[in-house]
């Protein structure tokens, strides 16, 4: 896998500035938050623990964000003191990177790729860089990307018309070595200096992707992007067997011990009518996914041997109740910045590669947290809050999309519905 992306993010955005004068391009609003959270969610629910931002216009402004709206996000900055264009703000970010390669993507662009796919693409060409491509029809704004049948870019075309063709989405994959290797200079074009004259080296490979693009460097596409990533209204009716449930244990499930952790079945206890709850919500949702900060493991206070009884406890319960759990995902970790762990959505990345049929528009998280809410934020789903262990919450909350006393009341509240 590939676990580390470099964002450039340190554009002035000038065709932007008539719809957004006071921010750096990244941060322009979109459908009621900054567009640089698109991106790095994105990244982030495809495996990428790390991420690299290459900053320059207005730095302090975006590196003020991402210390309050990621604060438990493993990355780092590098700011450009003059404007080094995109390989130069490529080359100085790489030497952040500690792996062998690196997902590369501009702070203005959502390009839904699959970036495991991108880097199996990779990985079995040997690639020293692999594009990410759109597909797209009666289009003028940008040249295409001509391939081979094998994958191997031999050229790239001027911008003109075209009726159909394959764009470059701005999302690759590079093979640090390899680009060091070549003593690219501190200041070049990426795309002119480095991709154009690499195209006839057999060493570019591209793979296409008909998924989500947008760029929002001009005012008609800005707009469109807010209209296009309106997040919709959490609507219990709409639930069905294409949704899948979401839920944390501790507090929700079972009865949370202050100060310290469930640390053997023994000390299991279910919250009041839970396993009926859950046998009920058995009937409405297609999966359910229990979703688990499990830190006393990673403290030592417990064994993994430990944390398997409590859940086959736990699942004996349900199962004897007519109620069934599809999978349940727990991170020992203790440091905050792991990608698992909660806040983190790499949790729900891993309930997404298990279940490709998880639709994330079609899934709820319950929890008894804020850090449960973040969670569910973060990975795209919509959140429902119980106010079991937190009941003073204000509310409504902006993380919050629906709040119940128990999970009992909203499992209730759904089958009234159905």
């Amino acid at each position: 896998m590939i676990r580390e992306a470099i964002i450039l993010a340190g554009g002035m955005g000038t065709r932007l500035r008539s719809a957004v004068p006071e921010l750096p391009k990244c941060l322009a609003p979109v459908a009621g938050k900054p567009f640089l959270s698109y991106v790095i969610n994105h990244l982030r629910l495809n495996g990428i623990g790390r991420i690299v931002f290459s900053l320059g216009y207005k730095a302090a402004t975006v590196i003020s964000f991402l210390e309050a709206a990621y604060p438990t996000l493993d990355y780092e900055v590098v700011v450009e003191d003059e404007p080094l264009g995109t390989g130069g703000a490529i080359k100085a970010s790489l030497q952040k990177i500690k792996g062998d390669a690196a997902v590369i993507t501009n702070g203005d662009t959502l390009f839904q790729v699959p970036v495991q796919q991108l880097f199996e693409v990779h990985t079995r060409n040997q690639a020293l860089c692999t594009l990410a491509l759109k597909p797209m029809q009666q289009f003028d704004r940008y040249g295409v990307v001509q391939v081979e049948e094998n994958g191997a870019v031999t050229g790239f075309a001027e911008k003109q018309f075209y009726a159909a063709g394959l764009i470059n989405g701005g999302l690759y994959v590079v093979d640090k070595s390899g680009f060091e290797a070549l003593q690219p200079p501190d200041k070049f074009s990426f795309e002119k200096d480095f991709l154009e004259p690499q195209a006839a080296s057999g060493k570019l490979f591209a793979e296409s992707f008909d998924v989500y693009f947008i760029d929002i460097g001009i005012p008609e596409d800005f707009a469109r992007a807010s209209q296009e990533l309106q997040h919709p209204p959490f609507e219990l009716n709409k639930i069905d067997a294409t949704w899948t449930l979401f839920l944390d244990r501790d507090g929700v499930i079972n009865e949370e011990i202050d100060g310290t952790y469930v640390l053997h079945k023994n000390g299991f206890r279910f919250m009041p009518g839970v396993p009926q709850a859950i046998a009920q919500l058995s009937k409405i949702f297609g999966r359910i996914v229990i979703i688990s900060n499990q830190r006393g493991v990673g403290r030592g206070l417990m064994t993994a041997s430990d944390l398997e009884g409590i859940h086959d406890t736990l699942l004996e319960g349900v199962t004897a109740a007519g109620g069934r759990i599809d999978d349940i995902l727990v991170c020992t970790e203790v440091a905050a910045t792991h990608a698992h762990r909660k806040p983190n959505p790499g949790m729900a990345a891993l309930a997404f590669a298990r279940f490709p049929h998880i639709i994330p528009a079609k899934t709820v998280m319950v929890g008894n947290k804020l850090s449960d809410m973040q969670f569910g934020r973060w990975a795209g789903v919509y959140t429902v809050y119980v106010k079991t262990t937190h009941p003073q919450q204000p509310l409504p909350h902006p993380l919050i999309d629906a709040a119940f006393n128990n999970l009992p009341q909203f499992a209730t509240a759904l089958q009234s519905q159905h």
